[in-house]
């Protein structure tokens, strides 16, 4: 799995229609991969990339499998939904859930379809989400830091450890900023990530547009693009309409030339995928062979031995080494056989971390 994105946003901001139209735009443009609708409202699609061709043509496999990208289309928000407000509860466990916010706001105007608060206004939409996410964790975080006090001044030693942790994230979410921006110290970086706060995800803004914007944005694309440089947010710019339009065309030339007539390079979709893997830090590392060129995604800091269990528990068990090629010198020579020859295959131990494009066969012992 590349990365589970679960998309939010109001009532009316095109939220189910682009998670429709992306999901539709994956099965159009991937046929020969599997695709699954895991639920009425999560859909399981293909992260494309082009390098797979390219590494199993070299290495003549059998068969290509790309790694995956689930995006789960998450009931809308209503004001209170902290309090349980319409599907609040259910919103709110949902986001829990996912390691990304796919924030979908609504960047056109069109008096046919009603605004929830009467207007559109992209920012203080993403402000109401925000509100009602940050309202949720500061209360859990409230009675978390009372509990945690009392053991602390019981000399509790673990409880005081603990608070160096819960202080910075109240004070933060205290002063109405997200969880994601509290100073947190290294060495709790991942007892952070265990507190499962539902500001702590990174967010992605996708800009919802009409079809003359889909290229260079508008007002409001501009307006959000402010408020995701100072928070810290991805953005990207999407047109629902004319994703919509790409899922009805199954021959690749006709999508090329489709989006190529309005001005753009490729689909939402691509778009989207390549602004959440920046969002989180992800790349690809490949396995390849005559059976089959695969892709698996890891975090950012990912080493080799995180990379081997990414596989299988035992390649990380009984890891060895990782021999290693960089996809730049497995193109130019010719695959495993020349880039090994040539000195470009490099012996990786367990410590090594992963990078991006990287051709690995993992050495081990059980």
């Amino acid at each position: 799995m590349g990365f589970n994105c679960g998309i939010v946003g109001l009532p009316n901001v095109g939220k189910s229609t682009l998670f429709n139209a992306l999901t539709a735009t994956a099965q159009a443009e991937s046929a020969n991969y599997p695709f699954c609708t895991i639920e009425p409202n999560a859909g399981r699609v293909a992260v494309p990339d082009e390098r797979l061709g390219v590494l199993a043509s070299l290495a003549k496999s059998a068969e290509i499998i790309p790694t995956y990208l689930e995006f789960v289309d998450i009931a809308g928000l209503v004001r209170g939904a902290s309090k349980g407000e319409g599907l609040g509860n259910k919103f709110l466990s949902h986001i829990r859930e996912v390691d990304a916010v796919c924030h979908v706001l609504r960047c056109f105007d069109d008096s046919g379809i009603t605004h929830v608060e009467g207007g559109v206004d992209p920012v203080r939409d993403a402000e109401i989400v925000e509100t009602e996410l940050l309202i949720a964790d500061l209360e859990a975080m409230e009675r978390r830091v009372e509990t945690t006090e009392k053991k602390a001044k019981g000399g509790d030693k673990d409880a005081r450890t603990q608070l160096q942790l819960l202080e910075p994230v109240l004070a933060a979410l205290q002063e109405g900023r997200p969880a994601r921006t509290a100073r947190i110290p290294e060495d709790l970086h991942s007892e952070f990530q265990q507190l499962q706060l539902l500001t702590a995800k990174p967010v992605l803004y996708v800009c919802n547009v009409d079809e003359d914007s889909a290229v260079d944005g508008n007002a409001h694309t501009k307006a959000v693009a402010d408020m995701a440089a100072a928070n810290g947010a991805g953005i990207v710019i999407v047109s629902a309409e004319i994703e919509s339009e790409v899922a009805q065309l199954d021959d690749p030339a006709e999508r090329a030339e489709f989006l190529e007539g309005l001005g753009l390079s490729d689909t939402g979709l691509s778009r989207v995928i390549r602004a959440g893997y920046e969002l989180l830090h992800l790349v690809t590392f490949f396995t390849v062979g005559p059976k089959e060129t695969r892709a698996w995604t890891v975090a950012g800091a990912a080493t080799a031995y995180d990379a081997a269990g990414r596989i299988h528990t035992d390649f990380q068990k009984g890891f060895i080494r990782a021999e290693t090629i960089g996809f730049a010198d497995y193109v130019e020579h010719g695959g495993e056989q020349g880039a090994r020859e040539a000195g470009r295959m490099r012996q990786e131990g367990r410590d090594y971390k992963v990078q991006d494009g990287d051709v690995m066969l993992f050495r081990f012992n059980v």
